[in-house]
């Protein structure tokens, strides 16, 4: 099978992280997950500036999008009007920007409604400065990373899962996560910064991870959640893993990352992600894993 190509015919050379603000527009009890209604509403203002690009990336197999799932204030008892709510899409085609915003300004004035609950749009921040985890970014930047990091910790911000072996893998193997991060970025990213393929080699020097299930329209997706911390002995490699884990503040990690799994960021990257435990995620039966 070949590997699917961008979206659109020009590679962008950019990166977006784009923060939306919600407040509820009713009192009452909001869905535990709103993955999909959210997945559906960006589509709908993508679509809203160039339906055929809607199209495509709805259609596609490794879609350009990353969105987190629903945060904020969940009161016990239910939400309040005017309780504030944000979601973070990601966009790894800067071809994408222009659709979203122009779909965004045409549909300001519509209702949102996620999963019969209302709510009206307070703001959109998508320029570097704005909101700690909107910002841009350029694939030639971060090709070339100022330092290579040997040890790289990785924060697992929402529930995270691969396929592996016709099933799914809930610890972040390292071969696991870098692949993951190696194939979107091969993908999105213009020829010219494309990535050679690794044997990464990788050390798990020591994690601290909580598996959680995350209720979803389609059924239960269980993942892990915590960070980790890789180590690398080649210097090549660790450039190159230097350079996917800034990626994956945008990109992502695993499994159904538009659905608002696989939020993760480097442990000291300058954008900093709220810790999703925020959702209602259930705890498994199993023990839990933990390492410090």
């Amino acid at each position: 099978m070949e590997p699917e190509t961008s979206l659109l015919p020009h590679k962008s050379t950019t990166l977006h992280s784009i923060v939306i603000e919600l407040a509820a527009a009713d009192a009452g009890e909001i869905p535990p997950t709103l993955s999909r209604a959210l997945h559906a509403l960006v589509l709908k203002w993508l679509a809203a500036g160039n339906p055929s690009i809607a199209e495509a990336v709805h259609g596609s197999q490794n879609s350009p999008l990353t969105i987190s799932g629903l945060l904020g204030n969940r009161r016990r008892g239910g939400v309040r009007i005017g309780d504030y709510f944000y979601f973070r899409i990601s966009l790894l085609d800067g071809n994408l920007i222009q659709p979203l915003m122009q779909g965004l300004e045409l549909s300001e004035a519509q209702s949102i409604v996620l999963a019969d609950f209302p709510f009206v749009l307070r703001n959109m921040y998508a320029l570097p400065g704005t909101h700690q985890l909107a910002g841009a970014a350029d694939y030639a930047l971060l090709s070339h990373p100022p330092q290579v990091l040997n040890d790289i910790e990785l924060n697992f911000l929402s529930p995270t899962s691969f396929k592996q072996n016709q099933g799914v893998q809930t610890f972040p193997l390292p071969e696991l996560v870098f692949n993951s991060l190696h194939r979107r970025w091969n993908i999105f990213a213009p020829e010219q910064y494309q990535l050679p393929t690794c044997e990464w080699n990788a050390l798990v020097t020591a994690y601290e991870l909580k598996t959680y299930a995350l209720k979803m329209e389609g059924g239960t997706e269980v993942g892990a959640q915590g960070w980790v911390r890789y180590r690398f002995k080649e210097v090549e490699i660790a450039r190159i893993a230097t350079t996917l884990a800034n990626f994956a503040f945008f990109a992502g990690v695993g499994r159904k990352t538009a659905m608002g799994m696989g939020q993760t960021q480097l442990g000291n990257s300058k954008f900093k992600i709220q810790n999703s435990k925020n959702q209602h995620y259930q705890k498994p039966r199993k023990k839990d894993l933990r390492l410090k």
